[in-house]
């Protein structure tokens, strides 16, 4: 068996990709059972955010915040609004575009929601300014990726 060489640019180690995915897969983990209780799943969990944020927002507008497209946007949208968070409407304005507010069981479950961070830190020995520190890179990094030319539009 050869020892990996260190400058092997294709060693698992060596990759950024690979611990992002890797945090991204346990933070998922950890959030479901946190969301669970809420009743909302990780990807509603960051529409609530958004929304909460400030509405009405567009469908067009939440994606961008989110970087998902339509396609995987407008299906988590229909599920929201049968269950109640949100309402979908045409913008009397432009009738191509779709608003999205939230009702009163969506706005109240802000209050709710309060907990999720508290509970998603809760048994991690993390110094919390490591973590706003970490966070600040991530976003340079993804400003960074939205500008890259292999991504399609």
């Amino acid at each position: 068996m050869d020892l990996p060489d260190a400058k092997d640019p294709l060693d698992l180690d060596r990759q950024v990709c690979f611990p992002l995915y890797a945090a991204s897969n346990l933070l998922n983990r950890i959030y479901r059972p946190i969301l669970a209780d809420l009743g909302l799943t990780y990807p509603q969990y960051l529409v609530m955010l958004a929304l909460w944020k400030q509405v009405p927002q567009t469908v067009g507008s939440l994606g961008e915040a989110l970087y998902l497209d339509s396609g995987t946007l407008t299906p988590l949208l229909k599920r929201m609004e049968a269950a109640g968070l949100i309402t979908r409407n045409r913008d009397a304005a432009d009738e191509r575009r779709v608003l999205i507010d939230l009702t009163p069981k969506g706005r109240a479950l802000r209050t709710e929601a309060l907990r999720v961070p508290e509970a998603l830190a809760e048994g991690l020995d993390i110094d919390a300014s490591d973590v706003e520190g970490l966070r600040d890179q991530v976003r340079r990094l993804v400003a960074a990726l939205h500008g890259s030319p292999h991504l399609k539009p």
